[in-house]
């Protein structure tokens, strides 16, 4: 068995972070649309304008940051990194001055 094919370096974090206008109802929408494809894309808020999604392989995360590209809105700043789970693994995370707790890891199933 191979078991290099699930680890902190081939795991990858796909972050979306953006900074969308909602001046007019029609920024609104678009902004509320945007967000709601990050969800059924199967995003999670980690912030108000910051999304994450944890994907198996950096394969699976270009494959998602594709489809970020897809539905991005027409106004707006978007930035989208892809970061290993090692990386990711380094974060420090606060509320106030308190640490917390990093955000609960997905579970692998691996079918052969």
């Amino acid at each position: 068995m191979n078991f290099t094919r699930l680890n902190q370096y081939r795991i990858m974090w796909v972050l979306v972070f953006f900074d969308l206008p909602t001046e007019t109802k029609k920024d609104r929408r678009q902004a509320s649309m945007f967000r709601k494809h990050l969800i059924q894309d199967g995003f999670s808020m980690f912030q108000f304008s910051i999304y994450m999604r944890h994907c198996a392989s950096r394969e699976n995360a270009q494959v998602h940051t594709k489809r970020v590209k897809s539905f991005l809105p027409e106004h707006g700043h978007v930035g989208i990194l892809n970061i290993t789970d090692k990386q990711f693994g380094m974060i420090e995370l606060f509320f106030g001055r308190k640490e917390t707790d990093k955000p609960d890891m997905p579970q692998q199933l691996e079918l052969f």
